[in-house]
């Protein structure tokens, strides 16, 4: 009998692939549900990178196997994005690495640095991935506790009173998912202050920066982060590319040579045409996050007045794609969005996938209609 490998014993099936086949059973059963549970843009891509894959194709060279570290192309449009965007220099030779989804990046920057037994510092709530990939690759997830008290911000008061001598990785997500707080360059100077004093490689996820936010940052806008910190970013949800598979990190040669072992190891180059939308992508005005803004602000609006019918609150300064709301006292996160689906068939995600502090909050996403909004606003 052919069994699993035993790291399989330390995940389970993620959340989303799980619920949402449930979700489909109810739609397949004649259910009218309306998903707001995840962060999937369904708004079109910039007209300019359609086109920049379309005429692509003929290209000599768009069929062939790529560039593991991808066209000098592309590594060249992320670099002048972040010096445009963040005023961060890089070296698009070798500072720069494009990736198939920032997500694949977690799972690259962990096999690259972490050995079994290592323990890596996540951030509760946070993104479920980090601790899944840390699992995997034989590692201890070491929990760190965000919460309101403290605008969801790390308490390093509380992290120097811990054993960090097994401490290899630090996961911070500035824009933070779920919970929309957005980054402050004070929290960035900590958190390279801190990396540099353990010797703790800070890798921070940033792939909601250009979401109704005002001040977008960046951890490696801090001076010497280079030496101690990664940062990750995606195409996804900026540019409505979430299914192109583009994403990058960006950190000194070093650290970006290591990564790159493991990546010219699990695949065998972007592909040319996703490279070069990707490139017009980049190279985009400002016109068009205001005009993504302008949408999401409709969108929000309709999301607040829908979770006050809930007697929720919520934090009208946060960013991003989603709405973390505060359900009423003494209710359950799971009890209250399951009450939903199932009374009035509107799927919204329970804070507690996030970690035990996302206790007591549900989670909106923006990425649905106002016309579908006001729907369910209209049920509720």
């Amino acid at each position: 009998m052919i069994t699993p490998a035993k790291r399989l014993d330390t995940v389970q099936e993620y959340y989303f692939s799980k619920k949402l086949r449930e979700v489909r059973g109810l739609m397949a059963a004649g259910k009218p549900i309306i998903n707001m549970g995840i962060g999937s843009p369904d708004l079109q891509p910039p007209a300019k990178v359609i086109e920049a894959i379309q005429g692509s194709l003929g290209d000599a060279a768009a069929h062939k196997y790529q560039s593991y570290q991808g066209l000098p192309e592309l590594r060249n449009a992320i670099s002048n994005f972040y010096k445009n965007k963040f005023s961060v220099d890089s070296n698009p030779e070798d500072e720069v690495l494009p990736l198939m989804g920032s997500k694949e990046g977690i799972m690259h920057i962990s096999m690259a640095f972490l050995n079994e037994g290592d323990q890596v510092l996540i951030p509760n709530p946070g993104y479920p991935t980090y601790t899944s990939v840390t699992k995997l690759v034989g590692a201890e997830p070491f929990f760190y506790d965000l919460s309101a008290d403290n605008n969801w911000q790390p308490n390093f008061e509380e992290l120097e009173r811990q054993d960090l001598s097994d401490v290899k990785i630090m996961w911070v997500n500035y824009p933070h998912m779920p919970t929309g707080t957005n980054a402050t360059l004070e929290t960035f100077k900590k958190l390279v202050e801190f990396g540099k004093k353990h010797q703790i490689l800070i890798i921070n996820d940033n792939p909601y920066s250009f979401i109704l936010n005002k001040n977008p940052t960046s951890i490696l806008q801090v001076d010497g982060a280079k030496d101690i910190a990664l940062e990750l970013n995606s195409l996804s949800k900026t540019f409505n590319m979430a299914g192109w598979r583009v994403g990058m990190v960006l950190g000194n040669a070093n650290f970006i040579n290591e990564i790159l072992k493991v990546k010219s190891n699990m695949d065998s180059g972007m592909f040319y045409g996703i490279q070069k939308g990707a490139i017009e992508a980049l190279q985009l005005s400002n016109d068009w996050f205001t005009a993504q803004d302008k949408i999401y602000k409709e969108r929000r609006n309709l999301i607040w007045e829908l979770a006050d019918k809930l007697n929720c609150t919520y934090d009208k300064n946060s960013t991003g794609l989603f709405v973390w709301a505060k359900i009423p006292a003494g209710k359950k996160s799971e009890e209250v969005t399951d009450a939903i689906l199932y009374d009035k068939d509107i799927f919204i995600t329970p804070g507690t996938i996030f970690g035990s502090q996302g206790e007591g909050y549900i989670r909106f996403s923006l990425c649905v209609t106002t016309e579908i909004i006001e729907e369910a606003i209209s049920r509720i």
